[in-house]
């Protein structure tokens, strides 16, 4: 694993706002090696805003991230050109990451098969495991995962959330976002929903 060797992911007191509307405010977690936090919460509540501020990827209304050690994230848009058979696509990446042998990922995720198919004929599932592999030859310690299991089988989500718990096992960090149920021993929930503001008196 590349990276700090004992990462920690921390949120204080974030607020968070979609237009003119606030999402969540006061949401506080922390998370350090070898562990694992399930966001749970409906549609519109916030949970793909929440994992685009940890990620860097927007400014919260309020509080501060604090974040030691390289992450990835892995969401609806996997990063890999929809022109490009998915071999060639995941080499671009494996090459700017160093990743020296990506075959163990692509393996044990069933892409073999698929490295002459342009990204854009890939099912749902496909591309998401082709996501997935992309993260794990990055070798970085904290994951950002935003429904990480939707479009799969029950065969893959089976291998999929073996992956995070072997992720984690290994002294990786994990945020998970995800309307499905989570297979991992020591796995941590929040509801974003506890954490919504409440209406203001007329």
């Amino acid at each position: 694993m590349q990276g700090s060797p004992n990462p920690k992911l921390i949120a204080n007191a974030l607020a968070c706002r979609r237009g003119d509307r606030l999402l969540f405010r006061g949401l506080s977690f922390e998370l350090g090696e070898g562990e694992a936090l399930h966001i749970t919460g409906a549609n519109g509540t916030g949970k793909t805003t929440l994992i685009r501020a940890l990620g860097g990827l927007t400014t919260p209304y309020a509080g501060s991230v604090i974040c030691k050690g390289e992450l990835g994230l892995l969401d609806e848009r996997t990063g890999l050109d929809p022109d490009q058979p998915l071999g060639k696509s995941l080499d671009f990446w494996q090459r700017i990451d160093g990743c020296r042998d990506p075959s163990g990922a692509l393996k044990v995720l069933g892409l073999e098969p698929l490295l002459d198919v342009p990204v854009r004929y890939l099912s749902t599932g496909q591309r998401k495991r082709a996501g997935l592999a992309a993260l794990l030859n990055r070798g970085v310690p904290i994951w950002l995962l935003d429904e990480p299991l939707s479009g799969l089988d029950v065969a893959a989500i089976e291998q999929v959330t073996a992956l995070i718990a072997l992720h984690i096992g290994g002294g990786g960090t994990a945020l998970i976002a995800s309307h499905q149920t989570l297979a991992i021993d020591g796995l941590r929930t929040l509801a974003i929903e506890d954490f919504a503001p409440m209406d203001e008196p007329a």
